[in-house]
């Protein structure tokens, strides 16, 4: 055994333990530095090309080393118990990752509120939508092989696939062929603050960038209006609108 290997076999259990769970942070955080870079170097577009090829590579090799070690079966680069749930059961878990993610990013931005305050929360948070939201665009549009024009059609769609369609309640109103109304009717973030006696979190700067990146992902010539958005004062039926046209 190698000097190296020494070290670590000399480690207690409980410190093995914290390490492997530490590998996944590192990896996820690892996998996030890359995708930050390569957008950074080369532009979005080419980023989320390249993270695409990364993705199927690297989640079929991980998991399928996993199964190997921890004993699970894996079929098609996933483990194999997600194809036996009921669609109730996927739909579950999908809204219990939509609250997690949601919750990862409300943790976030206290920790960054926490030490640096409100101003560079809010600003670091919008400065991530930029980054997140044509993410999550082209992510929907690829699983549903969305069409790269689907104008109003597929935003709709596509709106009803986001990580908090699940645990919000959202409406869309159609105007006519190449215009909706997008209303955030119950928001979760909103309605804890409400439950707080709080005022409502004044979110129109992220709402700003995020939908119209995100609309903009599923069709570039889709338009984006903000009809309302805390702080803007909005009746009791919902927290935010948008208001989205294809451009002729």
């Amino acid at each position: 055994m190698n000097e190296m290997r020494q070290i670590i076999a000399e480690t207690d259990q409980d410190t093995l333990v914290q390490l492997v769970v530490d590998a996944f942070r590192r990896t996820v955080v690892h996998y996030g530095h890359w995708f930050a870079q390569v957008e950074h170097q080369l532009g979005m577009e080419k980023a989320l090309a390249v993270e695409n090829d990364v993705w199927s590579a690297s989640l079929g090799n991980q998991v399928q080393r996993l199964g190997k070690t921890l004993d699970f079966p894996v079929e098609n680069g996933i483990p194999a118990v997600l194809n036996t749930f009921s669609k109730e059961a996927l739909i579950d878990l999908l809204e219990k990752l939509g609250i997690n993610w949601l919750a990862n990013d409300g943790i976030w931005f206290q920790a960054v509120e926490s030490r640096f305050g409100m101003n560079d929360a809010k600003r670091c948070n919008d400065s991530c939508w930029t980054r997140y939201s044509p993410f999550e665009a082209e992510r929907i549009k690829k699983i549903l092989n969305l069409p790269e024009n689907g104008g109003i059609p597929a935003l709709q769609k596509a709106l009803a696939f986001r990580m908090y369609a699940l645990i919000n309640e959202q409406s869309v109103e159609k105007v006519d062929d190449s215009c909706i109304i997008f209303r955030m009717n119950k928001c979760r973030v909103q309605a804890a603050r409400k439950r707080r006696g709080l005022d409502d979190y004044p979110c129109k700067s992220v709402g700003l960038v995020e939908y119209p990146y995100f609309a903009s992902a599923i069709d570039k010539r889709i338009q984006t209006e903000c009809i309302g958005c805390p702080p803007d004062p909005h009746p009791e039926g919902w927290f935010c609108a948008w208001k989205f046209t294809l451009a002729a």
